[in-house]
């Protein structure tokens, strides 16, 4: 064969299987981005699912579209994470869409509000219910993208200093406590603090606040709570099942190659499952060294729960009346709660009672 003819039919080998390396270095650009966390490496399970975004998205571009994970104060503060996408400082985050309430109560629906879905339920809601869409409509004013990354399950109610029996017990309480949950409080008497992670145990040793609430054993383990305020209270009405966002800088997301953003959609949604999966693992264990360690157990009163919550509903409708945005958000995700506690209290509900009940004639 001369050179001619095999320079041809190589030529025509690579032209058939579509392959061309120039073709191939469009689809798969080297892209580097910055990601900031709202979250301290302490928290495993929380920064830990910042950093496994990062990891997966490289493996599976081939090291193409690396992104580069940031605890909370790296780069900015936990609480300014979503801030720093907008202005793109970053271009992207991971962070809670509650940590922004202040600026607009909309933040807040697509992660946890008082009284609204579990885990499960915010995760029908954001796939199949047009959660993200709604989200992202508002979000856009905000040049920000988001795509749900984790969620915690639901929270506990949080440590105090004194044991809390009645609702006089909670006014003067100054407490460490996210979202707009705050507002609601704060109509019964608490003095809502908010501090980012990596700065609440010392509020709590020095005195400056006399509650916190975090997240959930796991987490809270860690912390070290329970050495300075032992009443370790639930549930966390507030946070029945908060959604943890990814939060992309709208431009760049928009600059992304299709198959990066339906890389980044995938992983998003593999690392949302992994950090529920992980709390769910880790959260019995914690609890019981935890109550090893001191940790007195205690339910919120009914009379407390009802009171939040008619508080929660008051705030709801003063809200909806001017904010058309929050309105929007939260119609459709009362909406699908009415179908889903409808659904929950037949086959889970039922299972799950008569398991526990076999837990505790020990029995399992």
């Amino acid at each position: 064969m001369d050179r001619r003819s095999f320079l041809t039919k190589a030529a025509l080998g690579t032209a058939a299987t579509g392959l061309a390396a120039p073709a191939l270095a469009q689809a798969n650009p080297k892209i580097t981005w910055r990601m900031t966390s709202s979250f301290p490496k302490s928290l495993a399970t929380l920064y830990g699912n910042t950093e496994e975004l990062c990891k997966r998205v490289a493996e599976a571009s081939d090291g193409n579209f690396q992104i580069q994970s940031f605890a909370a104060g790296e780069l900015v503060g936990g609480l300014q994470a979503a801030d720093a996408v907008t202005a793109g400082t970053v271009e992207a985050a991971h962070t809670v869409g509650y940590y922004y309430w202040g600026k607009d109560a909309a933040w807040a629906v697509g992660s946890a509000v008082p009284f609204a879905l579990s885990a499960r339920g915010m995760n029908a809601w954001h796939y199949f219910g047009g959660g993200i869409d709604l989200y992202n409509q508002f979000l856009a004013k905000e040049n920000i993208y988001a795509l749900p990354g984790g969620n915690t399950g639901t929270q506990m109610g949080g440590w105090f200093r004194k044991e809390i029996n009645t609702l006089d017990d909670l006014k003067g309480l100054k407490m460490r406590i996210g979202g707009f949950a705050g507002k609601i409080v704060e109509k019964l008497g608490v003095i809502p603090q908010q501090i980012a992670g990596g700065d609440i145990y010392a509020a709590l040793e020095k005195g400056t606040i006399d509650a916190v609430e975090f997240t959930s054993p796991a987490d809270d383990e860690k912390l070290g709570f329970v050495k300075v305020a032992p009443y370790y209270y639930y549930p966390g009405w507030w946070e029945g099942g908060p959604t943890v966002h990814f939060m992309f800088n709208l431009q760049k997301w928009n600059e992304l190659p299709p198959a990066y953003q339906s890389l980044l959609r995938t992983a998003s949604q593999a690392v949302d499952a992994n950090m529920l999966q992980a709390y769910d693992y880790n959260n019995p264990k914690a609890l019981l060294k935890l109550i090893a360690e001191g940790t007195q157990l205690r339910p919120f009163s009914p009379e407390i729960l009802q009171a939040c919550y008619k508080a929660a509903n008051d705030t709801y409708t003063e809200i909806e009346a001017t904010n058309p945005a929050f309105k929007t958000l939260w119609d459709s995700v009362k909406a699908f709660r009415k179908e889903w506690y409808l659904w929950q209290q037949v086959a889970e509900y039922n299972y799950d009672t008569f398991m526990m009940i076999q837990q505790r004639n020990g029995t399992l």
